[in-house]
């Protein structure tokens, strides 16, 4: 991965493994082996033993499963890892996942939308514990083909409004763009929205291998140009 970030002409990558302190979703959480609260030391020596042999900055990050029941859990590790920058970000709420292996096809439609807005109000909740220097993908939910299409101007705003006033600022994600060029979180209307409150960004590639770096930075660049955005770096803020 490191060398992946160097052949895209980076000078800097962030590593943010994910990690779970959840009880809700444990048994993905063993099939993903999401323990990073464990080895994340280990991890740590790995990228210092790297950062000698690479011309490139490191960066020891975190994503972290977010779950406002858990927030005294995860204030008490992050103050003990001392991670450079912790991104959260909801995968899960209600006890279901908002990826697309989850069915809703049980579901009413009047029950998706609650949902879609119970999402968002913990999207709001994570925002306002000012945990994290980044609130990860917003509009996630917005991947799922059972949920596309349900997010509103109403959750563009209730976001923006909590980024507004708080030190968490939303990443622009590239995850998709390689499968669907179009496919940002958050969505370009929702960057606007986001724009009219002043908030900042940050980017991310959130790159699984290597190859992946070049053509969504590539993609990143292009949608920055477009919609004028100048982004922060998520170290110290």
């Amino acid at each position: 991965m490191v060398s992946g970030a160097v052949d895209a002409g980076l000078d800097t990558v962030g590593f943010t493994d994910h990690c779970s302190l959840t009880a809700v979703m444990r048994a993905e959480k063993l099939l993903w082996n999401r323990n990073f609260d464990r080895t994340y030391e280990q991890r740590r020596a790995a990228l210092d033993i790297l950062d000698d042999r690479h011309d490139i900055t490191l960066q020891d990050g975190v994503e972290m499963d977010y779950e406002p029941s858990l927030e005294a859990d995860i204030e008490r590790f992050l103050d003990t890892a001392g991670f450079d920058y912790a991104i959260g970000s909801v995968h899960y709420t209600d006890g279901r996942e908002v990826f697309p292996r989850e069915s809703f096809a049980e579901m009413s439609p009047a029950e998706t939308r609650g949902f879609v807005d119970t999402y968002y109000d913990t999207i709001e909740t994570l925002i306002e514990s000012e945990l994290f220097e980044i609130v990860g993908h917003v509009d996630r939910i917005e991947w799922h083909p059972a949920l596309r299409g349900l997010t509103t101007e109403s959750h563009h705003r209730q976001v923006a409004a909590a980024c507004a006033n708080s030190r968490t600022v939303p990443e622009i994600n590239a995850s998709h763009v390689t499968s669907d060029p179009a496919m940002y979180h958050p969505s370009r209307p929702f960057i606007d929205v986001l724009r009219e409150y002043d908030v900042q960004f940050t980017v991310g590639t959130d790159s699984h291998e290597p190859g992946a770096f070049g053509p969504r930075r590539e993609a990143l660049e292009t949608l920055l140009a477009e919609r004028g955005v100048d982004p922060v770096d998520p170290v110290g803020l």
